[in-house]
């Protein structure tokens, strides 16, 4: 039900010490105390069942109970509570793997000791770089090091290190601006490779009054000085509103050194606009440094850049700020890697976040409706695994565990969108897919809030709850309002309307608080999303039929919906399997397929930007993070760029991820059996040719 591996079981105990039995089967676990009494097991699953008894045959018979009673242990604790359950609470765990233990070693049963700083289990980490050179080369390089280290995905602001030309009073000279120190940090993922596993991945974030912004757009060319040049880092956009209407007025913007305006980039709403026009003012007067530029030249550059290199992302400051529930402990200084996740960060904090994603189409019935029910168990042992995962992660460093300790946050997500439109015979561009997105979110909001809540009675609340807007009394959909108030315009999203009791839960909530300070965050699902056989997160689906690549090799990935629908109209065949591959899963060059499935199986680029959006900006409203959103233009130009970006804002999204864009040319089809005959073209040798006479 729930996408478990990613967060509980670490990659290392997977690939070392466990070997995946069946997929697609489900192990159910009803235990008193989950290893101690083992005749109170129950395993409908005869694998499992013999892989239970031969450990307690070890751990009770044989004396072996150590290395082998950790291990297992150790695995058990990624999916269930730590502490003991009792007979009359029996808890039950849906696991979507069953698992036999693995000897590496010459003696038969001695496994090595699972060490808990094996793993990483947590994706994801938010960072931020002051002004001093302390700060710069311990948080930016050195802390980012020792988490690429463990597998940490990290995104950090670079906004307060001062841009190039500013005065350093400490040596009275001048700085080199943050280029430099950005080149430093892509060269240390490369360095720092996650363990020799993978790539080092990070994402640094710059504000755009900052001085440094134009270089910052130029960081992934592949031309230009190539020691000014970010290859290996995804770079982000933090952009104010206050830049975004002026883009609309088509005023001017003006660049600041961030050492001459250093409470700017801890503003936002109002207060930022009042502090920016008085730098404004100042710069005018020749009191600081100001460069004016006009915006809607800035916003060109800006498209320029992620057209030609996919960087730098293009996210919002003011609506992640203004709606997060910490607004009494902090500012979000930007997003993470992956443009989901929006916590505070500070000098003292380096944000913490555990994933999960919901399967959705698991939750599907055969009627085409939501299965609550199982939505409400799937979330309610999720939020719990998630919770837990806070204590028993190893932290690298120590602003990372006392971020993470303190808040307990989680970002819960979903998989599978796409396929659950299938399932439901709705199209991705349909109202009715939108009115999906709006149910579907809110019943997560709502259930997760409401598990959150459970735990804080059980365990107690989180540190900081006090003063947060779950204290006081105000829902993700409430801040919608919140951020309209500031921008002093209506976002362009349908009426909020809540169909659920959210006045019970709000009482629940003053009653008993809640366990975590964030829940929900909409993360990609692309490898992972393939492993459970569903659909990538919340995208459409990319091509009816395609080769995916990764470290195992290629696979052909082919839309078992569609084969599916083709059958029941009687157009499977070979010719149709071969038009497929030709036209590379595109439906509409194929007269025969009735207009209905070709409508329902549109693919990514297919599918207007306006409907991913809108879905995009409905679910926003009950999430209390953010969405990794790829967006796809088929014809890519400034003017559609410009639209769909600027539709993103005013929509009320808070974070956009890539900008997807198809290539030019294709590969020959060398294995379709099925030849087209080419478009006869003019040649000016045939004296025949009516176009020439």
């Amino acid at each position: 039900m729930i996408k478990v591996l990613d967060n509980f079981v670490p990659l290392n105990i997977q690939n070392k010490y466990i070997e995946l039995l069946d997929s697609e089967e489900i192990a159910w676990f009803y235990t008193d105390n989950i290893i101690h009494q083992k005749e109170n097991k129950k395993f409908i699953n005869p694998n499992i069942t013999k892989t239970f008894a031969h450990i307690h045959t070890l751990y009770n018979e044989k004396g072996i109970n150590s290395d082998y009673y950790n291990l297992f242990s150790t695995i058990l604790n990624f999916f269930v509570i730590k502490e003991k359950v009792k007979i009359k609470d029996m808890i039950r765990v849906r696991i979507r793997r069953t698992f036999r233990i693995k000897n590496h070693s010459k003696e038969k049963y001695n496994v090595p000791h699972i060490d808990v700083k094996d793993h990483l289990p947590y994706k994801t980490l938010l960072y931020y770089v002051d002004d001093s050179i302390e700060g710069i080369m311990q948080t930016g390089i050195a802390n980012n090091a020792y988490l690429s280290k463990w597998a940490g995905g990290l995104g950090g602001s670079w906004t307060s290190v001062r841009g190039t030309g500013a005065h350093i009073l400490g040596t009275n000279g001048e700085s080199q601006g943050v280029i430099p120190f950005l080149k430093m940090h892509n060269d240390l993922l490369i360095a720092v490779n996650q363990g020799g596993k993978r790539k080092g991945a990070g994402c640094a974030y710059l504000e755009t009054w900052h001085t440094d912004i134009e270089d910052f757009l130029e960081l992934r060319k592949n031309t230009g000085d190539d020691r000014r040049r970010t290859h290996d880092m995804n770079t982000a956009n933090w952009i104010p509103d206050l830049f975004m209407k002026r883009v609309e007025a088509r005023g001017d913007w003006t660049l600041f050194q961030s050492n001459e305006v250093i409470d700017l980039h801890n503003l936002y709403g109002k207060d930022f606009e009042d502090a920016y026009c008085n730098y404004e003012s100042l710069a005018r007067e020749g009191k600081i440094y100001g460069k004016t530029i006009p915006a809607i030249e800035l916003w060109k550059k800006m498209l320029m850049a992620i057209f030609e290199t996919g960087h730098p992302w293009i996210t919002f400051k003011d609506p992640c700020n203004i709606r997060s529930p910490q607004d009494h402990t902090g500012v979000i200084h930007s997003s993470n890697l992956c443009t989901e996740i929006t916590l505070n960060t500070s000098n003292d904090e380096t944000a913490v976040c555990n994933l999960g994603s919901i399967v959705v189409d698991r939750h599907i019935t055969k009627s085409g409706k939501l299965d609550k029910r199982m939505l409400k168990q799937t979330i309610a042992i999720a939020v719990e695994a998630l919770d837990n995962v806070i204590d028993t992660n190893f932290y690298p460093t120590e602003t990372a565990e006392y971020s993470n300790k303190r808040h307990r946050p989680i970002g819960l997500g979903i998989m599978g969108l796409q396929n659950s439109l299938y399932k439901m015979g709705l199209e991705f561009e349909s109202d009715s897919a939108v009115a999906f997105s709006k149910e579907l979110m809110e019943n997560i909001s709502y259930m997760s809030i409401d598990a959150s809540s459970n735990l804080a009675k059980e365990r107690g609340t989180y540190e900081t709850y006090e003063g947060s807007k779950w204290d006081r009394g105000i829902m993700p959909q409430d801040t919608i309002k919140l951020l309209e108030k500031e921008r002093g315009v209506k976002l362009d999203i349908d009426e909020v309307k809540e169909t659920l009791d959210w006045g019970a839960l709000r009482q629940k909530v003053a009653q008993h608080g809640m366990r975590n300070s964030n829940l929900m965050a909409i993360a990609p699902t692309a490898t992972i999303s393939l492993i459970m056989n569903t659909t990538p997160s919340i995208e459409p689906v990319y091509k009816n039929l395609f080769v995916k690549s990764n470290l195992s090799g290629d696979f052909t990935v082919l839309n078992r919906f569609l084969v599916r629908d083709l059958k029941k109209a009687n157009k499977w065949n070979e010719r149709t399997l071969d038009d497929l591959k030709y036209f590379n899963g595109d439906l509409s060059e194929l007269e025969y397929i009735p207009d209905e499935i070709k409508q329902r199986y549109k693919t990514a680029f297919d599918i207007a930007p306006e409907w991913v959006i809108k879905g995009a900006a409905e679910r926003q409203v009950w999430i209390d993070q953010a969405q990794s959103i790829n967006l796809w233009l088929k014809e890519p130009s400034a003017p559609a760029m410009s639209k769909m970006y600027r539709n993103a804002w005013s929509s009320g999204l808070k974070t956009t991820y890539y900008l997807r864009t198809q290539q030019a040319s294709d590969v020959e089809k060398s294995t379709v059996s099925r030849r087209y005959e080419e478009p006869k073209a003019c040649s000016i040798d045939d004296p025949d040719c009516e176009a020439c006479q």
